[in-house]
């Protein structure tokens, strides 16, 4: 949902886009209804500019901006021209300054939403992305980038511990380096009665650099969906670990829309390992309008507590949560409009509002 304008200059094409989507599901929270400034600033702006021919021989040129109220993100990537069947490679480079809520944020409202405790990350990457050439079923890519991660105040000052006096990097430092060797592979294979969708996901932390982090962060994504008469059924089970070493930020946060319905984001819990299982059965009520019934349940597996500072322990997150509800699906030209009612094992009731631009269904 937003508006969208192409300019034309020379042979660089500029895209302007308002996005009202990004993140609104999170302000709009029943009962009590958020304030209107709340739902302001959730709403994310994106101005894109592409130039298909940088230097006259096809090379594409991509700046992404991304700006809301209290987070930003700008990338730029720059694709040199390869034939199909080879792999298609892009040079990035990316930095963001977002909230770090999912993790060091407190929940509130029996856990319907996750309150800031004035933590934000800096993150700066640059690196090489290769994409496999596609085939009928299967995806793959890879990337090596070196990453640089400084927690800020809201202020914008480096800060290496919380509230609390906790570490927020796992040197002790005002910053982490890290350089990641990034696997990725996806296979869909979608027919008219089901679909099955699984994606894959290794980061390798290399010790290329000293006092770099060292790890291996594996999660994995497996969906599956069967049409039963005029209904259809979807199922997903989501699983993560890592191993070795590790920052507070790169712990696996569950709850909140995408993950467990009816709580807020992050605030069922945040561990070294993550586990979260999602059903959702849909009805046709009209033309173009859908029905559903869900129900969400997520885990840390008792992996809270080896997290450094053990952050979800102190914010009182239970480690485990369950939510359920139904809601309704507006099939439009745009996307589907969802608006989906949730309940959690503490009886609060969230209203979710969101847009998925990718087409109808979950």
């Amino acid at each position: 949902m937003g508006a969208q304008q192409s300019v034309n200059a020379g042979k660089a094409k500029v895209d302007l886009h308002v996005d009202l989507t990004h993140m609104l599901c999170e302000a709009l929270l029943l009962p009590p209804l958020s304030s209107s400034s709340a739902t302001i600033s959730q709403i994310v702006g994106r101005i894109s500019l592409k130039h298909p021919s940088l230097f006259g021989r096809s090379e594409k040129l991509d700046v992404i901006l991304d700006k809301g109220v209290n987070d930003s993100n700008v990338v730029v990537a720059f694709r040199r021209p390869r034939p199909e069947w080879l792999s298609q490679q892009s040079f990035v480079i990316q930095h963001s300054m977002t909230p770090e809520i999912v993790v060091h944020g407190f929940p509130a409202d029996n856990f319907t939403r996750s309150g800031s405790r004035g933590v934000n990350l800096s993150r700066l990457s640059l690196g090489v992305e290769i994409n496999e050439p596609t085939t009928s079923k299967w995806t793959s890519g890879t990337s090596v980038k070196f990453e640089h991660i400084r927690p800020v105040n809201n202020d914008g000052r480096s800060i290496a511990r919380d509230h609390e006096g906790f570490p927020l990097t796992c040197s002790g430092n005002l910053h982490d380096n890290m350089i990641i060797l990034k696997q990725e592979s996806g296979y869909a294979d979608v027919k008219d009665n089901s679909f099955l969708r699984v994606n894959f996901q290794m980061e390798q932390g290399l010790p290329l650099v000293p006092k770099s982090l060292t790890f291996n962060r594996v999660k994995c994504a497996v969906s599956k969906g069967i049409k039963l008469g005029p209904t259809f059924l979807v199922t997903s089970l989501t699983g993560g670990s890592i191993v070795g070493d590790m920052a507070p930020y790169q712990a696996f946060a569950i709850g909140g829309l995408g993950s467990v319905r009816g709580y807020g984001e992050g605030a069922v819990g945040s561990g070294r390992l993550c586990l979260i299982g999602n059903c959702e059965y849909t009805v046709p009520l009209a033309k173009n309008l859908e029905g559903s019934l869900f129900m969400d349940c997520g885990s840390d597996l008792g992996s809270a507590r080896h997290v450094p500072g053990n952050p979800a322990l102190r914010q009182g997150k239970p480690g485990f949560g369950v939510g359920f509800g139904y809601g309704v699906h507006f099939n439009t030209d745009i996307g589907q409009i969802r608006v989906d009612y949730a309940m959690n094992a503490f009886s609060r009731k969230t209203f979710y509002f969101s847009i998925n631009t990718g087409g109808a269904g979950s």
